[in-house]
């Protein structure tokens, strides 16, 4: 067998369709990249072996050969439950890098071409010496929970019809978790928490985020969606949730270990 690698198009991997979806994170024959105009080729260490990840990334603009697919990889995360293991992080990490290379391709401070590091995931301005990694932007989500044994659930404006999660946002400049969890709550639905705890992270290559889990017990104030981000917000009980987001996610996970009894 010749040398495997995950191929990307976005955030999507691409594929032939003949290939099981059972096998997928075991990757493609490198050899396929000829069937494309001038495709991103990178390896990059794992982080978990001394195994090496290839990577092939290809222009959003280019059409996908005869028979072959394509498939969003948060579908991917929810085929292998990849909140609680590691069977698609070799995939997760390479879609990252994949995105990472194609916004990196010149120095942020001088606008010179980067110049690639050997199997790292590293570039080095050859003119002003800028040194770029692959940008990862920390996210909180919130399982919000009241006296009543019931979660705060809300429908954001990107969600499809119907779909409640937790609250979550971007950690600003300057800010801890912690501090990140209580304004992103009180901007997005008016309320005040505390006991405040981390629960569990996830990596979340869409593009470059850090999701990072918390649980926070309700304390005051009245539920009020900020109409920007939140069009809805509700109290609900483990026998009446609405639409969840799907298996794979953390956020999934955070509510399914709630309905278990074990947060």
């Amino acid at each position: 067998m010749g040398k495997q690698a995950f191929f990307f198009k976005g955030d999507s991997l691409i594929l032939p369709t003949d290939k099981p979806d059972s096998d997928i994170d075991r990757g493609i024959p490198l050899e396929f990249s000829d069937l494309f105009d001038k495709p991103d080729i990178f390896n990059i260490p794992s982080l978990d072996s001394m195994a090496v990840i290839t990577g092939v990334s290809i222009s959003q603009n280019e059409t996908l050969p005869q028979n072959w697919k394509s498939i969003p990889v948060r579908q991917i995360l929810t085929m292998f439950s990849a909140a609680e293991n590691s069977e698609a992080c070799s995939i997760v990490r390479a879609c990252h890098i994949a995105q990472w290379r194609r916004d990196s391709r010149f120095c942020g401070t001088c606008g010179s071409e980067n110049n690639n590091v050997q199997s790292q995931p590293q570039r080095i301005c050859p003119k002003c010496g800028r040194t770029e990694f692959p940008r990862i932007c920390p996210a909180i989500i919130v399982l919000i929970t009241n006296n009543e044994n019931k979660i705060l659930l809300a429908h954001n404006k990107r969600f499809r019809a119907g779909v409640y999660s937790h609250i979550s946002g971007f950690n600003e400049a300057g800010e801890t978790l912690e501090e990140t969890v209580v304004r992103e709550i009180r901007e997005e639905v008016s309320i005040e928490v505390k006991n405040v705890e981390y629960i569990k992270s996830q990596a979340w290559p869409f593009p470059n985020s850090l999701m990072l889990g918390f649980k926070a017990l309700y304390a005051s104030g009245t539920i009020q969606p900020d109409g920007e981000e939140i069009e809805d917000a509700k109290w609900f009980a483990k026998d009446n949730l609405p639409e969840l987001p799907g298996e794979g996610s953390l956020s999934r996970l955070i509510i399914n270990n709630w309905l278990a009894g074990t947060l």
